[in-house]
């Protein structure tokens, strides 16, 4: 198995309950990411690199919620078994936890909007993420792109990612954006060999 590359950090994106199939805003075969980011935890946590794992962590009256003239239904409100991590996700106990949108009046998709996750990356040494978790199109896409913006080498794992898909190919074109920003698109296979 190749050896996972120094100052490189894996970001495993919101694999929450209320993200998976038959949760409250459930992503169509959510689960299938679960074992490709498993195997890259256990891979990045063997080489004493960091890993990271972000959360929706919202307040029942959050603006993103329908009953607050949001495009959502209410999901993963702090505490609840909804908000949990999926029960097949396998987090090193070394993993750092980052909780966003727990403010009512922010949105917050990008795992670095409104946390401290940025300065965590560079107290653990960190120039490259690897990224996978849920969903392409908001979350992934939106902490990817935020990833570039504070100066980081980013690469998302395509294996290791779902769409909502609100619009038909909402992931593939959020894919497309994140490559055609500077991001590499490849698989965990490459990463971390089976």
């Amino acid at each position: 198995m190749e050896p996972v590359p120094a100052a490189t950090a894996l970001v495993i994106v919101d694999v929450q309950n209320d993200f998976l199939p038959g949760g409250a805003l459930g992503v169509p075969d959510g689960d299938r990411v679960i074992p490709p980011l498993n195997r890259c935890a256990a891979a990045f946590a063997a080489a004493g690199r960091p890993v990271f794992a972000t959360r929706d962590w919202h307040p029942p009256d959050h603006c993103s919620f329908r009953e607050q003239d949001g495009p959502w239904p209410p999901h993963c409100i702090a505490g609840t078994e909804g908000a949990a991590f999926a029960p097949g996700l396998t987090l090193p106990t070394t993993a750092m936890i980052i909780g966003k949108g727990g403010r009512p009046e922010a949105d917050a998709y990008s795992g670095f909007d409104g946390t401290d996750l940025a300065q965590r990356l560079r107290d653990n040494g960190c120039d490259d993420l690897i990224v996978g978790g849920l969903a392409t199109d908001y979350c992934v896409r939106a902490t990817a792109l935020d990833g570039l913006r504070e100066g980081f080498e980013v690469t998302v794992l395509t294996d290791a990612v779902g769409a909502v898909d609100v619009q038909p190919g909402d992931g593939e074109r959020a894919l497309t954006e994140m490559a055609n920003a500077g991001c590499t698109l490849t698989t965990s296979q490459e990463i971390c060999p089976p």
